[in-house]
């Protein structure tokens, strides 16, 4: 599913951070210690709330236009895009088996030594796909 909804952020008390909500997902609510900070929060939210809604059958409420949506005095409105196929896809943790081919040497100095040759490739990849 893929959709945009208006998420209201609001300057915390101390100044340091935000509170965010999403208006159109009851209970969808966040922090982040900066102003990017709190976008990906609630854009992270709101794609959990989705997804638990859709796994659950409930009712996805459709979003509101952004006019519709009453700010307080104070209250910054942005917009968050959602898509709840790419969000899965994204935090599947489930393993898959991929076969690699490594030298000889390679392979028989891993074993001798105790390295898990999975873990390193996944250990580069996120280094590699974080940057």
């Amino acid at each position: 599913m893929k959709a945009i909804y208006s998420a209201v952020l609001y300057r915390k008390e101390n100044g340091h951070g935000y509170h965010t909500r999403v208006p159109d997902l009851p209970g969808c609510i966040t922090s982040g210690s900066d102003l990017a900070d709190a976008v990906r929060m609630t854009a992270d939210a709101a794609h959990e709330w989705l997804c638990v809604a859709e796994d659950c059958g409930d009712p996805i409420p459709q979003p509101s236009s952004p006019e519709a949506i009453q700010l307080e005095p104070g209250a910054i409105q942005t917009l968050i895009e959602v898509d709840t196929d790419l969000h899965r896809r994204m935090t599947d943790t489930r393993a898959v088996r991929k076969n690699v081919s490594l030298p000889a040497w390679m392979a028989t100095l891993a074993e001798r030594r105790g390295v898990n040759c999975s873990q390193v490739l996944q250990d580069a990849l996120t280094e590699l796909f974080n940057h």
